[in-house]
């Protein structure tokens, strides 16, 4: 653990290298990356050995999930992010965890079954991004409503959306209110 002064802790470039070589030496494929950039410490992991991963951090004592969101990388591909943040409380040592999905196949294993504070998150990133967690409990909207159509926190949704009516342009809309 190596961190400036005021920063949150993280593993510093080796130690990250480190758990980035334990989690390989367990499943080749698991982890496509590292990146360590203004103090935060990131595995960058195969969406497809994500429960691997997850897994293995909190074996290795990173208990909490802090946070879990998604991120559209527009117009990059594989362009959808998954992001969790995890936390050793032991030694208040936080590392980062990404995998991005392409907007063609948008599908991740769930990880509710390590970290059931999970699942709020996971329908969260589902409603706004269209990431499907497969093995999810209870898939479905949380924001939106069911019927609606399209996932707005995606880049290439349309703003914009129904006129307001004020008074200077009420005749313009909808006519005069009387």
């Amino acid at each position: 653990m190596c961190s400036a002064e005021g920063t949150p802790p993280v593993p510093d470039a080796t130690g990250l290298e480190l758990t980035a070589h334990e989690l390989r030496d367990r499943h080749a494929e698991s982890i496509i990356g590292t990146d360590f950039a203004h103090g935060r410490a990131t595995l960058i992991a195969d969406p497809a050995h994500i429960l691997e991963v997850v897994g293995g951090l909190k074996e290795k004592g990173y208990t909490f999930l802090a946070s879990l969101h998604g991120v559209d990388y527009y117009p990059d591909e594989p362009r959808l992010g998954i992001i969790y943040e995890m936390m050793n409380t032991t030694e208040v040592d936080r590392i980062s965890v990404k995998a991005r999905v392409s907007t063609e196949d948008a599908r991740i294993a769930t990880v509710t079954e390590l970290f059931p504070g999970a699942e709020f998150p996971e329908r969260e990133v589902f409603d706004m991004f269209g990431v499907v967690f497969e093995g999810h409990p209870d898939l479905r909207r949380i924001l939106m409503p069911e019927d609606f159509t399209g996932f707005p926190q995606r880049r290439d949704f349309p703003t914009g959306g129904e006129p307001v009516l004020f008074t200077f342009n009420e005749e313009d809309s909808y006519g005069k209110w009387q």
